[in-house]
């Protein structure tokens, strides 16, 4: 029980059976329709994916604004490339290597021009979304059909067994973070620069490499989210991705990663992103406006934290 309530993740876990008891008991006939299903695993993936990235860079006390944005320059990068008869596995990889520029741009303006990452990444964002709309004019066209039933974009955007191919990478992806953070050198390297960074460099830590890997994680995943959106879904406009980057950062805090690093589990982070869909969900499902959603962000995000707050508390005096 000890080792239980140890876990960053345990107000999420709470929360996520909490959710699953009350929908099933208030609404069991939606809450258990494949349909229903099947749209919770296909967002879960979208925002998980996102909120993954975003982790690496929450747990080594930094932060990234700009993965909305990131997933809009990526995404519509990755369209246009495909309908200039770009062959998809060609467009995934030159879209991909433009989400690892720009977070290696972000952690080279964090490390070596010793600005905060609040800054860097509010500037990228309002920057890439501003590009956006240079490049494209304010109008955008989806993937084309014939590209979307080629043999790539059914591996990211298609389903296996009735489940959304996304869902699985999120899972797969997921588990090889999670022995990434607690079973490698990096992930040490990691965890120790988020809890102490003086003391992590004092024991040898890379900081810098570090710090520049994590951002390049994230631009990274805040790419493939969006490329694996739009294998499955053709729509698209300049305003893609654009709020995403607070639903991920919710997703990370709900999860019980602590923005002042050091702390934080993958599982909470997917957890995370599957109670806020599963939420939103439901919220659309009841035919309630879009503001309920955004209100119970809010508050979930509050309780949540706290319940983590005062565990983290009651395992310090009790230990």
């Amino acid at each position: 029980m000890r080792k239980l309530l140890k876990r960053p993740d345990l107000g999420i876990i709470i929360g996520c059976l909490f959710i699953f008891a009350l929908f099933t008991l208030y609404d069991p006939a939606q809450w258990f329709n494949w349909g229903t299903v099947s749209n919770i695993g296909e967002y879960t993936a979208i925002l998980g994916l996102l909120a993954i990235g975003q982790s690496f860079v929450v747990l080594i006390r930094e932060i990234d604004l700009s993965v909305g944005s990131v997933y809009g320059i990526v995404g519509i990068a990755f369209v246009g490339l495909e309908n200039n008869n770009v062959s998809d596995v060609l467009a995934f990889v030159l879209a991909m290597l433009l989400a690892l520029l720009v977070g290696l741009v972000n952690a080279a303006l964090v490390i070596r021009g010793k600005l905060s990452s609040m800054i860097v990444t509010l500037g990228g964002l309002f920057f890439y979304r501003g590009l956006i709309y240079i490049i494209t004019h304010g109008a955008v066209t989806g993937v084309p059909q014939a590209v979307r039933q080629n043999w790539f974009a059914q591996l990211l955007g298609g389903h296996s067994l009735r489940i959304q191919n996304g869902f699985l990478l999120l899972l797969i992806l997921g588990f090889l973070c999670a022995v990434t953070l607690h079973e490698t050198r990096f992930g040490n390297h990691l965890l120790a620069l988020g809890g102490d960074p003086a003391s992590a460099e004092s024991r040898g830590v890379p900081l810098g490499k570090v710090r520049t890997i994590a951002f390049a994680l994230c631009s990274l995943f805040a790419g493939l989210s969006a490329i694996v959106t739009l294998t499955n879904d053709p729509e698209t406009s300049v305003s893609l991705g654009t709020g995403m980057e607070l639903e991920a950062i919710a997703a990370v805090v709900v999860g019980g990663t602590l923005l002042t690093g050091g702390r934080g589990t993958m599982l909470g982070t997917i957890l995370g992103s599957f109670f806020l869909t599963a939420v939103r969900s439901e919220i659309i499902a009841l035919g309630a406006p879009p503001s309920w959603y955004v209100s119970f962000v809010g508050i979930a995000l509050l309780t949540l934290v706290t319940i983590n707050t005062l565990l983290l508390k009651r395992l310090r005096i009790s230990g």
